[in-house]
């Protein structure tokens, strides 16, 4: 059995004549804790898009867990497995912190789960986050560093296979960086397989077992983290030199 869950095989987007994603080939394995670094326009968030299905890539595969997601909607995927946070947090701001964690758990529900079952859920996945106290709290009175992690929490009601983490981190100090790097370890740890993609660097050194660096939507280093940090091609494309 293969220990590849994820297959990207020449993966391109253009928008219009521009390219932002040119043939880019790579593998994560199940367990796997894998980085994705590349400066801002490099195509990290165009890949993940086309991996989370909402962008259609022109070329190329993209394979999960032995089937191939080409023409998949957003729900679809999710329901095969793969999660995602964004960038900026979008609970539900009407309903409570919980109410935002019972509407990804009924989605991936089975029949006859009751409401009991579905709420227990809930406050077993905020007490991941140290959040169980803000249950019954609305979101607009969250703090930054909340926010970040009812947005995780979020992606990880539905059970996925996959976890795309995308900069997770922006904007926190750095305890609060340290705090949700050790939730997504545990979760790694726990069986889940998570995609990273951060500009705190020493985060994504301390996660990644793997690292691949974008620029110019190519793949332009892969490596172990204390590969990619020395590589000049790395430099290059931070320092523009």
């Amino acid at each position: 059995m293969s220990d590849i869950l994820l297959n990207i095989e020449n993966v391109t987007k253009t928008f219009g004549g521009f390219t932002a994603l040119s043939e880019v080939s790579t593998t994560v394995n199940k367990g796997e804790r894998f980085g994705l670094i590349g400066p801002n326009g490099s195509g990290k968030t165009t890949l993940i898009n086309c991996i989370s299905g909402m962008l259609q890539n022109n070329g190329g595969s993209i394979i999960f867990d032995g089937n191939d997601l080409k023409g998949l909607q957003p729900h679809e995927i999710t329901k095969r497995g793969i999660a995602r946070t964004f960038q900026i947090p979008r609970p539900f701001h009407s309903m409570t912190v919980i109410q935002n964690l019972q509407v990804p758990l009924e989605f991936v529900s089975s029949v006859g789960t009751t409401h009991k079952n579905i709420s227990e859920e809930a406050m077993a996945i905020l007490e991941v986050m140290s959040m169980e106290d803000k249950a019954h709290q609305e979101t607009l009175g969250l703090t930054q560093i909340e926010l970040r992690k009812l947005e995780l929490a979020r992606a990880i009601a539905v059970k996925p296979k996959l976890l795309v983490s995308d900069e997770a981190m922006a904007g926190l100090t750095g305890n609060e960086v340290d705090e949700v790097l050790d939730i997504l370890i545990k979760l790694n740890e726990e069986g889940m397989t998570i995609i990273m993609i951060e500009h705190i660097m020493r985060a994504v050194m301390q996660f990644s077992h793997r690292i691949i660096c974008l620029d110019a939507g190519q793949i332009i280093a892969d490596g172990l983290p204390e590969v990619i940090v020395k590589d000049p091609a790395v430099e290059r494309a931070y320092l523009g030199v």
